[in-house]
């Protein structure tokens, strides 16, 4: 069972307009531009926590950069931070890019986000979720050069995924948000553009840098304190930052994301108490239509982001199977 976190170990200005604080550390080497995100979702509240131990381990001389630059923003979304809500306005890792316009707590956070985007190599940013299951982190694709989210350092990413700490690797997020527009398009429900799928990790693509999302375990459970924590350190490590070896990866499985059940009338429903990262044997009942028909795994695979509150429209879960990508 799981206790409530600690306070949170950053605090933030009772306002709106309170611009966002981060901590940089210029080792005195040349090296990479590293940055660490918390908190873009308020209610995830490791992230801040983590982040909060690692500066003060720098400040205090146990952490010593000695080669390129690392940015912590521990709070990403204050607004959102202060409510305790994943959300200020909306979203914040959604529909990311600089409006010259912004009419949103979200909107005038990524104007700024996006351009500490663009001043850094490469991204953590760490999450936490609601439901049960083991940590994760979510990675990019294979190098491409299509128009989708093209890329060229999928060796990079992937090494950052797998020096993490954590046991399962996830990829194919924009391929299967390309299957569900294509879902809503067919149930004749409002549109969305891909652009919805894109948040910190894919501007950072973009941009030409690489990224991972790290979810490090409940919102609630202390232990996702630990996990932040360990992943800052061992990417430190990863990136030369630091003067320290290199952790072994602890992958023991990586997900290849390929499909998504949407929710097509209300009733449609997940069945099971299915986690995040749980393997499901071909034929296995992943959820049930609203007229009892029931909708299986086409093959042996692993279930990703159950969701028991799925709206017509809405993903009831993602389907994945075993990757043939490898650290």
């Amino acid at each position: 069972m799981t206790t409530p976190s600690p306070k949170p170990a950053w605090t933030v200005p009772e306002s709106d307009e309170a611009p966002l604080e981060s901590v940089r550390f210029h080792g005195l080497n040349a090296g990479p531009k590293l940055l660490v995100l918390g908190a873009v979702h308020g209610n995830e509240t490791c992230g801040p926590n983590a982040i909060a131990r690692i500066i003060e381990d720098c400040r205090a001389g146990r952490l010593l950069i000695k080669r390129g630059e690392v940015t912590f923003v521990p709070v990403t979304n204050p607004k959102a931070y202060r409510q305790n809500t994943r959300e200020g306005d909306r979203n914040l890792n959604r529909d990311m890019y600089e409006r010259p316009q912004p009419v949103d707590n979200e909107d005038r956070i990524g104007r700024r986000l996006c351009a500490l985007l663009r001043e850094h190599d490469m991204l953590l940013d760490v999450h936490s979720f609601r439901g049960e299951g083991e940590p994760f982190v979510f990675f990019g694709p294979e190098n491409n050069t299509g128009s989708l989210e093209s890329f060229r350092h999928d060796a990079a990413e992937l090494a950052l995924a797998a020096c993490l700490g954590v046991p399962v690797a996830i990829h194919g997020w924009l391929d299967n948000y390309v299957q569900i527009i294509a879902a809503r398009e067919r149930l004749k429900l409002p549109p969305l553009a891909v652009t919805e799928g894109y948040g910190t990790t894919e501007y950072m693509r973009f941009v030409g840098g690489y990224a991972v999302t790290l979810e490090c375990g409940q919102h609630i459970d202390p232990a996702s304190i630990e996990v932040g924590y360990v992943a800052i350190r061992n990417t430190l490590a990863l990136l030369g930052l630091v003067d320290a070896s290199p952790p072994p990866s602890a992958l023991k499985t990586i997900i290849h994301m390929v499909d998504v059940v949407i929710c097509e009338t209300e009733g449609d429903k997940v069945e099971g108490n299915w986690k995040t990262g749980d393997a499901v044997p071909a034929g296995a009942v992943m959820a049930r239509r609203a007229d009892g028909t029931a909708v299986t795994a086409p093959v042996d695979g692993f279930i990703i982001f159950p969701s028991a509150t799925a709206k017509p429209g809405e993903p009831i879960c993602h389907f994945g199977v075993a990757s043939k990508r490898r650290p």
